[in-house]
């Protein structure tokens, strides 16, 4: 016998699912569609092949938002209010409860007919939730699933573990600045379908004009990178204000909760400082040993378990050191970004708009390094390269199963010239990538150049390469 009894579960499912009585989402939802809504949808639509969906994020990115948007979709386009069910099992009578119990109650409700449609919000807290999801696949062949998760790797492995071809799971970063701009109801600059691959093969004169297009976008770039990619901090005017629900509502609950509840944590003072270090050092190349004689009392192995758990809770970025041919890593040292800027100030307590231009650098390659990362971090490896002999250093490379390389260097200060000794430019010269960047910081510091015998190089402002990475190109345009 449960703690709860059916008709306790019943009564919270009622409040969870008010369409049941109402037929219709009564919450005003945003109007604007994040691309893993579309892709999702597509999924719950297809007749041909049938994959349960895991949306896998940060908190505060908006995943909830996305299943509400669906469900919303659903009830409009004719679906039965009573055949579809929300669940979130952050709720402590649901995640007490289980899946099966929950389940129980949902049939036991009321009579219903047809294809029924479950969400699942953090179902990594449901005690077995892979091997119920595996159930539900094969015993309900009509049935459609979306569950939300914010531990990447931990959904990842249950989705595997669960069956192949059961699942498709979809991250969710922060917002892009393109998705920034779409929710802040700026007018496009750019067609939909212009991303970084088009602008990359534009001859110069229609690259000079399609830069010049950007250049009112300094600003919303400006309070972009200080307010973060977290949908609902985007009305937010005192920076203070958002900050404290950074830290208290995506920081906190992360470092003292879910890793806690997810992994072998025992000490989750050593967990924060540890996120605090990567908070000051977002971007730089982690020497292990120097950081546990930093972190006194922090061992080698138990740095290196808390920076995959950092990553696994969608908290930071590890970026692995790629070879200087492009075939696999050379150097266990890599490089950590904060999963968001605006997470790194929240924690540390800086405001954006007094930090020194040494900060607004480190702000503006994590944001690059998060762009390049979502754009084609699911089907590419996305690392960077440190030269064998000059230890220069090219911040984001982008490695292309085809062998197709892009390179791109951050350069956020007021002159934006390479010389010929760095790595980037060495690269040109031999050749060795498809296409090569120099992020800017200003939106009129754009370019196209190239040396005899070498390859082009971009000169493209930061908002202008982020609102280019911001729409997610099909995997089969890319080979």
């Amino acid at each position: 016998m449960g703690i709860f009894d059916s008709d306790e579960i019943e009564r919270l499912l009622q409040e969870y699912n008010p369409w049941w009585q109402m037929g219709v989402e009564p919450e005003e939802l945003p109007g604007v569609r994040r691309q893993a809504y579309y892709e999702t949808l597509e999924q719950l639509q297809s007749h041909d092949l049938r994959r349960f969906v895991v949306l896998s994020g940060a908190r505060r990115v908006g995943k909830t938002t996305v299943m509400r948007q669906l469900i919303a979709e659903l009830l409009s386009s004719g679906v039965r209010g009573e055949n579809i069910l929300y669940l979130s099992f952050d709720n402590p009578i649901i995640k007490l409860a289980g899946v099966k119990a929950a389940i129980d109650a949902f049939d036991k409700a009321r009579p219903r007919s047809g294809p029924c449609y479950f969400f699942f919000d953090e179902i990594q807290y449901a005690e077995d939730w892979s091997l119920w999801l595996k159930v539900l696949y094969d015993t309900r062949p009509t049935l459609r699933l979306v569950a939300t998760g914010s531990a990447s790797p931990h959904i990842e492995k249950g989705a595997r573990d669960s069956g192949v071809g059961r699942w498709r799971v979809l991250r969710m970063p922060t917002l892009s600045f393109r998705e920034y701009c779409d929710i802040m109801q700026l007018p496009p600059v750019v067609e939909p379908q212009v991303n970084l691959e088009s602008v990359l093969r534009l001859e110069p004169e229609e690259f000079t004009r399609l830069m010049r297009r950007f250049s009112g976008m300094e600003p919303h770039w400006n309070r972009y990178l200080g307010l973060g990619g977290f949908p609902e901090l985007l009305g937010t005017e005192v920076v203070a204000r958002a900050q404290r629900v950074l830290r208290e509502d995506v920081v906190d609950k992360v470092l003292k909760r879910d890793i806690p509840a997810l992994f072998d944590v025992r000490n989750t003072l050593q967990l924060e400082k540890l996120y605090l270090y990567f908070c000051v050092n977002s971007g730089n190349i982690i020497n292990t040993a120097a950081m546990c004689r930093a972190l006194e009392g922090v061992s080698l192995p138990t740095l290196l378990r808390y920076m995959e758990f950092l990553r696994d809770a969608n908290l930071i970025y590890i970026s692995q050191a790629s070879n200087y041919t492009g075939k696999k890593g050379i150097s266990s040292q890599p490089k950590v970004y904060v999963a968001d800027a605006a997470l790194s100030n929240a924690s540390l307590m800086r405001n954006p708009s007094t930090v020194t231009d040494e900060v607004r650098g480190m702000m503006a390659e994590t944001t690059v390094y998060k762009h390049f990362h979502s754009a084609y971090g699911a089907f590419c490896r996305v690392g960077y390269i440190r030269m064998p002999r000059t230890q220069k250093e090219v911040d984001v490379v982008v490695d292309f199963p085809n062998e197709r390389r892009y390179l791109c260097e951050v350069k956020y200060r007021h002159d934006s010239s390479v010389s010929q000794r760095d790595a980037i430019s060495t690269l040109c010269r031999e050749q060795s990538a498809q296409a090569a960047i120099i992020a800017t910081r200003h939106v009129e510091d754009f370019g196209l150049s190239a040396e005899p015998d070498a390859q082009p190089v971009y000169r493209i402002p930061c908002p202008v390469l982020c609102y280019l990475l911001g729409y997610v190109v099909p995997v089969e345009s890319m080979f």
